[in-house]
């Protein structure tokens, strides 16, 4: 009974201790609460303001975290009181992301430049040594960097596109080209001496010195140091023994006038700064009576002038591949007859022959893939973007913006030696 009361005693006093904690933190709350009411409001400008003078100004970063501190969930007004979805945040990466992806594949990044001395490598024979080196491009496209032929029956099958990709062989269709052209060009059978400006890895040398055979000797020029190793070697395995190749400036070559029986220029035209020194240096070294047969992409004719939208189109085909300028298919001909030298001229568009090649191009790499992806990154990059190039040509030709030009002719006989009186 005794122990009752003391119990009693104890519980009040364990009571009164907690009321009195009670009570304390209320007051706590109540300080508080009255604190944030007197504090003054801070404005945006408040918190963006240096803390230190060593700061210096506000600025654009601290604006920035101000404004993030006004988005802090004890702001009733925040947009998202609970966060914002990881969802929304991945969409907004990969939207920015394919923006600056796209902005980096319309932007061109090969502009024409010329070497130090204005006539030498430059951009065109880099960009020619690295794709050599790199055998991505003769992977797919073989020794010929041209397009390609299709006949009315390939097409009607399908060949060149995705489905029918296989039904003709892409680089079947560029030896089937260079046949072609120079069934076009009607030049006699076995010239003495041929100049193929502009070789490449001289796929087109060597076939032509295989098909007019050994009375006739073919030289082909290029700019690309790497080219002409690549085209000697490749002379040199297949036993082609009337092909030679050297690095030489097709604006002003070595060559004397009246030297070659048949001047041949398969899509070079297209790097060239000076198509007039172009055309006339290879009439120069054309002898009396020669053919000469030129195949190059073409611009077309102005007028109509071209829109602003067409000469975006231009400006970046100019400056993604290393041109300088196009021309058209009666530019070159003006050009051509011009130089008074022409006993005859011709000009042709085979867009309709050549147009399957763009995308013919792209889908061989679709059906075998394995030497780009096992290449690494950088050339992962580099073929996008090459990718890109392909399909706006191939649009570019296709709404008549761009012709393919093919030009031949025969050089004025010389003149009949005078009979003495």
């Amino acid at each position: 009974g005794a122990f009752r009361p003391r119990l009693a005693r104890v519980a009040g006093a364990r009571s009164s201790s907690r009321a009195a904690r009670v009570a304390s933190r209320g007051a706590l709350r109540v300080d508080a609460t009255l604190a944030e009411s007197a504090a003054p409001a801070l404005s945006l400008g408040d918190l963006s303001a240096p803390v230190l003078k060593s700061h210096g100004s506000g600025n654009e970063v601290a604006q920035c975290s101000a404004n993030l501190f006004a988005a802090h969930p004890s702001n009733p007004n925040r947009p998202f009181q609970q966060g914002v979805a990881p969802q929304f945040v991945a969409a907004a990466v990969v939207c920015a992301a394919g923006v600056v992806v796209k902005h980096l594949l319309d932007t061109p990044s090969r502009a024409y430049v010329t070497g130090p001395d204005g006539a030498s490598v430059g951009t065109v024979g880099e960009e020619y040594d690295a794709w050599t080196e790199e055998g991505i491009l003769e992977y797919y496209w073989g020794e010929h960097i041209h397009l390609g032929y299709y006949t009315d029956e390939d097409m009607a099958k399908g060949a060149g596109t995705l489905v029918g990709c296989n039904v003709k062989d892409f680089i079947e269709a560029k030896f089937d080209f260079v046949d072609k052209m120079l069934e076009w060009s009607e030049c006699p059978p076995e010239p003495a001496r041929v100049l193929d400006v502009g070789c490449g890895i001289g796929g087109t040398s060597r076939h032509l010195a295989k098909r007019l055979g050994p009375k006739s000797q073919v030289q082909g020029i290029t700019l690309s140091p790497n080219q002409r190793d690549r085209a000697t070697a490749l002379a040199k395995e297949q036993g082609v023994d009337n092909a030679s190749f050297q690095v030489m400036n097709a604006l002003a070559m070595d060559f004397e006038d009246d030297t070659f029986d048949l001047v041949w220029a398969c899509e070079s035209g297209e790097h060239m700064p000076d198509k007039k020194k172009y055309v006339e240096e290879m009439i120069r070294v054309l002898k009396p009576g020669g053919t000469i047969v030129i195949a190059t992409w073409c611009q077309r004719e102005t007028p109509p002038a071209f829109t602003a939208e067409e000469e975006a189109n231009l400006k970046f085909l100019y400056e993604e591949w290393a041109h300088p300028y196009f021309v058209s298919i009666e530019e070159y001909v003006r050009l051509m007859e011009g130089t008074e030298s022409m006993a005859t001229v011709g000009s042709a568009n085979w867009v309709k022959e050549t147009i399957r090649s763009w995308r013919h191009s792209i889908w061989v790499g679709v059906y075998d893939p394995w030497p780009v992806i096992k290449a690494g990154p950088r050339i992962w990059w580099k073929t996008i973007r090459e990718i890109v190039t392909l399909e706006r040509m191939h649009r570019a030709f296709d709404c008549d913006l761009m012709t393919y030009g093919m030009m031949k002719g025969k050089k004025k006989a010389a003149p009949s030696p005078e009979k003495a009186p």
